[in-house]
């Protein structure tokens, strides 16, 4: 604490110099053994130097955190001139501008074979405490999902607090709730002030996000919760519903500032949480510019599992975020629960879509598009003020996706007279169903049917019902082909890191029941007046809390295990195949399209594997600095990361990362080849047998040495190396497979991406 008056004092006296009136903030870091050196210094030439000479000019700076576990370092609002003295310290490694993160924006328990009182839903697996730690829009603390009876004392070793502000007060947390907070001095530097009749500057939700994530991973158990009727089910719950939950409000109407969810990193590593999840992220970046992934390697160093949404670009190449290898990157998929809506046009053809209206069927309605709807521009899109009510009043209003939020558009066909929307994907969403909380009666359709209706609408073949359509609606189904790669969740390879297959593993993301926020509606629409306990809402923000809670799963049984192994856990034993035994599908890429590993990273999670995995491949914080130094990163920059000096040894060796990522070059006239060595630790039983088998990618040919790995004891480490030998170049650009060791008892399976650059 005498450090932090120091450096708040050393600012208010320095700055008071001539300054640029131009401000900006910044995340700025510093050497952390060298703290006390940088505010001595400073102090120093404050009295050497007294450059006053225009009070217009001065320009106070706003220092807003000091980050002490995270990272070392400070974020404030400074002129240029004043960065500048900063940057000319000693001790001072980097600074770059804040900017705003995105939020990544239940049947799901059963679909991945979770079931009460068996398996790792077991009464040991759910007594020990784990404190799981959120970073989003806040927390609801009155929701029937974070009710703590029954729950025992809060943990001693808990060291967070619960933070009163605007509508929350230290009451608001209980047993299940034992931490509360927010952030928002980053966000407002960007912003301006947070408008309270809409927000709260506190910890409690106004969006409905943060209690969505929260109640995902580790919401109580609710007994036929819904949405208006539809997706009910014995109950919902969280992965983990015994979990404690601390929720850190980083995030607010227009995004989540770097600098706050760095701030709410920091508290919650110093709090003492087991995991921490962060359903948000910004583009692809160098890890050294990444205030996520630098973060996050604090938060690793002090045995934190971390976990990400890999982010909602898809199905485009080479958009997923949260790249660094120490995070735990989720990719968003389907379960086997749908909301069918059956739409008959004219011609007497069915198209097949999703809805969660729940109500009458409509007959033999008119169907308006793009010019016999408002024909102004953006009509085709149903932007605002775009349709006119003289031409949809009464009908059935066609639009595609795109420029604008989906329930938007069914509100302004609402507004405008239209009784129910056709909302059509576009190539770029391919056949995705979205089941959205609309405002009227709504049907999301793929873009295969789209097509199929848009032809039909400009052609009509002079059928005097040619512009007509019946909608059907069929409620919830189950049974459906699942899981299935959702096309919006974004894809490998990674941009940042090439090294490593990203995303990691997938989780449910896809039409996602959970807890909401009563100051929300449903739609996220001011005009809509609705207000529910639970939503169904998807993105790969919804994937990622279904990881963290699992992995607080696996921590409650695995006390002693580092992230690395958690991981390692949950990549090794993911699944391969659908509920058919068929490959799993990619809906971005298309029909009977199957993913690949930059589509899931390993697989889609399976918690019950998960939690007895066999082999685990193991990392601490030095192998990851060792991998940096082969990206051949500088010390400066590695110094971001281990906060002290760091000598790189002269071969720094493979990361013992738990998949293979291959980079060739295409064209070359010989065979390209590539060895890694990998080392596996036995967390089986005692003596065991393991033997390779390879599913070789396509033009490559695989090695392993040895083949066999015979382990004596728990906790031996065997190693191997796999030597890859591919083609000079190849037509495609990507090739996967898969190393698999297996015992009587474990299949410990690593996918393969050998990429021709």
């Amino acid at each position: 604490m005498m450090f932090i008056r120091s450096l708040l004092f050393l600012f208010f006296l320095f700055f008071t110099s001539n300054a640029s009136s131009l401000k900006q903030t910044y995340v700025i870091h510093t050497v952390k053994t060298n703290t006390k050196h940088i505010v001595s210094s400073l102090l120093n030439s404050l009295q050497t130097e007294n450059n006053i000479q225009d009070d217009n000019a001065f320009a106070f700076p706003e220092i807003h955190y000091i980050y002490e576990s995270a990272m070392s370092g400070f974020s404030a609002t400074l002129t240029e001139d004043q960065l500048e003295t900063v940057k000319n310290s000693e001790g001072f490694i980097s600074a770059y501008p804040d900017e705003l993160l995105s939020l990544h924006t239940t049947h799901s328990y059963e679909f991945l074979g979770l079931e009460f009182g068996i398996g790792v839903w077991n009464e040991t697996s759910l007594s020990s405490d784990v404190i799981i730690g959120l970073v989003d829009t806040g927390i609801s603390p009155e929701h029937v999902s974070f009710r703590d009876t029954h729950m025992p004392p809060v943990p001693s070793r808990w060291r967070g607090s619960c933070d009163e502000g605007t509508n929350f007060s230290s009451s608001s947390c209980n047993k299940k709730i034992i931490g509360a907070s927010a952030y928002y001095k980053g966000y407002e530097s960007i912003v301006g002030k947070i408008n309270e009749t809409t927000d709260f500057r506190s910890a409690r939700d106004a969006q409905g996000h943060g209690t969505h994530t929260a109640s995902t991973a580790a919401g109580a158990i609710v007994r036929k919760a819904n949405y208006y009727g539809q997706a009910k089910g014995r109950f919902a719950s969280g992965m983990r519903f015994s979990s404690r939950i601390a929720a850190y409000k980083a995030c607010w109407a227009l995004g989540c500032a770097n600098t706050d969810v760095l701030a709410a990193i920091d508290q919650a590593i110093l709090d003492g949480v087991d995991v921490i999840s962060l359903s948000l992220g910004g583009s692809s970046r160098p890890f050294y510019v990444d205030p996520i992934a630098i973060a996050a390697f604090g938060a690793m160093q002090k045995n934190i599992f971390v976990s990400c949404s890999a982010g909602n670009s898809g199905p485009a190449k080479s958009t997923v975020s949260n790249g660094a290898p120490w995070l735990m990157t989720v990719a968003a998929s389907y379960t086997d629960r749908t909301f069918p809506a059956i739409v008959r046009i004219g011609t007497g053809k069915k198209l097949v879509g999703s809805s969660l209206y729940k109500g009458k069927d409509f007959k033999n309605l008119s169907l308006v598009f793009n010019t016999t709807a408002g024909g102004g521009s953006g009509a085709e899109f149903c932007i605002r003020n775009s349709l006119k009510r003289e031409l949809v009043e009464g009908k059935i209003v066609v639009c595609l996706r795109g420029a604008g939020g989906r329930t938007a558009k069914g509100e302004e066909v609402k507004q405008k007279g239209g009784v129910a929307m056709l909302l059509v994907s576009r190539e770029t969403e391919g056949e995705e169903l979205l089941a959205d909380p609309h405002v009227l009666p709504a049907v999301s359709i793929g873009y295969s049917d789209g097509i199929v209706l848009l032809k039909y609408l400009v052609g009509g073949g002079g059928a005097a019902n040619a512009t007509v359509a019946s909608i059907g609606f069929r409620g919830t189904t189950y049974g459906a082909r699942a899981p299935m790669v959702a096309a919006f969740s974004s894809r490998g390879p990674s941009v940042a890191g090439p090294e490593i297959v990203k995303p990691d593993i997938a989780a449910p993301g896809m039409n996602i029941l959970a807890g909401w926020s009563p100051y929300s509606s449903p739609s996220l629409l001011r005009s809509d007046p609705r207000r529910v306990q639970f939503n169904i809402i998807s993105g790969t923000s919804m994937a990622c809390p279904h990881v963290s809670g699992i992995a607080a799963l696996i921590k409650s049984v695995h006390g002693d295990w580092s992230p690395a192994m958690i991981k390692s856990a949950l990549l090794t034993t993911a699944s391969t195949t659908d509920n058919r035994n068929q490959p799993i599908g990619d809906v971005g890429a298309g029909p009977n399209s199957a993913a690949t590993a930059f589509d899931f990273g390993a697989g889609h999670v399976d918690p019950t594997r998960a939690v007895d995995p066999g082999l685990v491949y193991d990392l601490s914080d030095v192998d990851y600095l060792n991998y940096l130094c082969s990206l051949k990163y500088t010390g400066e920059r590695i110094l971001l990361f281990s906060g002290t000096n760091y000598t790189c040894p002269a071969t720094p060796g493979d990361l013992n990362y738990p998949s293979f990522a291959v980079n060739l070059a295409n064209g070359a006239k010989l065979k390209a080849v590539r060895s890694y060595k990998r080392t596996v630790t036995n967390v089986g039983p005692p003596a065991c047998e393991y033997m390779a088998h390879v599913e070789e990618p396509k033009g490559v040919e695989v090695r392993v040495e040895p083949k066999v790995l015979k382990f004596q004891k728990v906790r031996e480490r065997l190693s191997y190396t796999v030597t890859f030998v591919a083609e000079a170049s190849r037509d495609s650009t990507s090739s996967f497979g898969a190393l698999v060791w297996i015992s009587d008892k474990h299949k410990v399976r690593s996918p393969i991406a050998v990429t021709w650059e």
